[in-house]
């Protein structure tokens, strides 16, 4: 068998000064015998433990590993500063204790380089808590130079790109993505300790169902058919509730094909769950105590800022229903009135309305416009029209609404409920109506999905359903003002 080197020696013409000069770094280590991407390593302590617990460590042997932030030199001595995932701690090298040879190695290291320190945990007379390094091992030789220190990389767009270099530079990304971990860890606890049963649906769909969106497709070459990727797992849950399970909940990926702004991505994560037996009231109970729980599980209040603003997520959350919100923030009242009277409403206010739009389009495009920008503090909208609702049970006295919510926090929508339809004779009226609009060339309209009316007519029991937007969730605990900062790799146009 013939073996393979790799060529260290062979230059690349797009290499900077900077970088050539890391790349001879890397030969000259080579030429040392010192493999600059180093082995497993074994630590002892992390640098937040050596900060935490310095009076019972004090003198102390140490084995800490990971980059280096900052290099200064002194004559024979040397001060480093060496980041872990936990935090930052100095090092202090001189050459009296290192030894000639192993301190003339200093000259090999950059800063991003990761190494491996054995070492004494002491105070200067500075009173910094330090490691004297006695021993130190290349473990990964950092060939590219870290953005300035004093600059960092504070270009956002190339933040998104390169969410390895932000993470390294800008310790607050790390704490963004530690606690958006902690929410849905809390999230978890919340439904598992009420008799949630976590379950994984399909993320290949045969018909886009569950959500009114236009959907990414792609082929299964082995059954040679198209395939959908999941808008949504709501109709496979609620298989569940037909098939005997009560409590139900998917916390995944989903995907939408439709455009991208602060608060939209075509790849989001959502929790979805179901309560046979609940309806819409359960599960607005539910939502606002899931928010407050996990506000105060993770932030230690149910009192939250967010840009400047403060939010008070203690239930319960006002209950509105949208024709109310409407008739308050338009001073058009839309109750009972026939789609061409509904139409000829939003005209007199100026807003676009297709000439065929329904009376629940027109009662949204109200919502958009005049009602959604002012609902700043926790609050349910109700009482949806049954046009935009194809999944949700008809309201009891007025059967063209139904018994759905949305609630809002800082005008965002941050979850989506109802009481679910589990009348098939009406789920597939519903469908066929969804598909006329299909026809009509709305392409986010509702698919005919002939195996869930199968399903129902076995008998599904009355439930509540509930979806929850986690990464909007995560951007309000974290007072992130766009879904890319809570999203580790955003999707981006390829540069060119």
């Amino acid at each position: 068998m013939n073996e393979q080197h790799v060529d260290y020696t062979e230059d690349r013409e797009d290499l900077n000064e900077l970088m050539a000069v890391r790349r001879e770094k890397l030969r000259d280590l080579i030429d040392l015998g010192i493999d600059p991407f180093g082995e497993k390593f074994e630590r002892t302590h992390t640098a937040q433990e050596i900060l935490d617990r310095f009076d019972e460590l004090e003198g102390q042997d140490t084995v800490i590993a990971g980059r280096i932030m900052s290099l200064r030199t002194h004559g024979k001595a040397t001060f480093a500063d060496l980041m872990d995932s936990t935090g930052r701690i100095q090092l202090y090298l001189r050459v009296n204790t290192l030894g000639e040879e192993l301190y003339e190695l200093l000259q090999k290291v950059d800063i991003g380089d990761i190494l491996g320190i054995k070492g004494t945990i002491f105070r200067t007379r500075r009173g910094e808590i330090s490691v004297e390094v006695l021993d130190m091992k290349f473990l990964s030789k950092s060939l590219r130079p870290l953005p300035s220190k004093w600059h960092g990389l504070k270009d956002v767009d190339l933040r998104y790109r390169q969410r390895y270099v932000d993470l390294i530079v800008n310790p607050g990304v790390r704490e963004v993505f530690e606690t958006r971990s902690k929410i849905i860890q809390s999230l978890r606890k919340f439904l598992t300790e009420r008799g949630f049963i976590e379950v994984e649906t399909p993320m290949l769909h045969v018909i886009a169902g569950g959500a009114a969106a236009r959907p990414f497709t792609t082929h299964h070459n082995a059954l040679d058919m198209d395939l959908y990727l999941r808008i949504a797992p709501e109709l496979y849950l609620k298989r569940l509730l037909v098939g005997g399970f009560d409590k139900v909940f998917e916390l995944g990926k989903m995907f939408r094909n439709e455009g991208i702004s602060t608060k939209h991505n075509p790849e989001f994560t959502m929790c979805e769950l179901y309560m046979a037996y609940g309806d819409a009231n359960d599960m607005m109970n539910l939502t606002e105590e899931v928010y407050a729980y996990i506000a105060q599980e993770v932030l230690g209040t149910t009192k939250i800022t967010f840009q400047g603003q403060e939010i008070d997520l203690t239930p319960p959350w006002p209950r509105v229903p949208m024709l109310d919100a409407i008739k308050e923030h338009s001073g058009v009242d839309l109750t009972g009135l026939s789609a061409e009277e509904a139409r000829k409403a939003a005209k007199e206010k100026g807003l676009a309305i297709e000439p065929n739009a329904t009376y629940g389009q027109v009662l949204d495009e109200f919502f958009d416009v005049f009602v959604e920008p002012k609902l700043i503090q926790p609050v349910f909208i109700t009482d949806h029209p049954v046009e935009v609702s194809p999944l949700a049970k008809r309201k009891k006295g007025n059967p063209n609404l139904t018994d759905r919510f949305e609630p809002f926090i800082v005008t965002w929508e941050v979850a989506n409920g109802f009481t679910e339809l589990n009348d098939p004779i009406d789920q597939e009226y519903r469908f066929r109506q969804q598909m006329a609009q299909r026809e009509a060339g709305d392409d986010e309209a509702h698919m005919m999905d002939e195996d869930y009316i199968r399903a129902l007519e076995y008998g599904m029991p009355p439930a509540g359903g509930l979806g929850l937007g986690i990464d909007r969730m995560v951007m309000l605990f974290t007072d992130s003002p766009s879904i890319r900062d809570v999203l580790l790799f955003p999707h981006m146009r390829p540069r060119s």
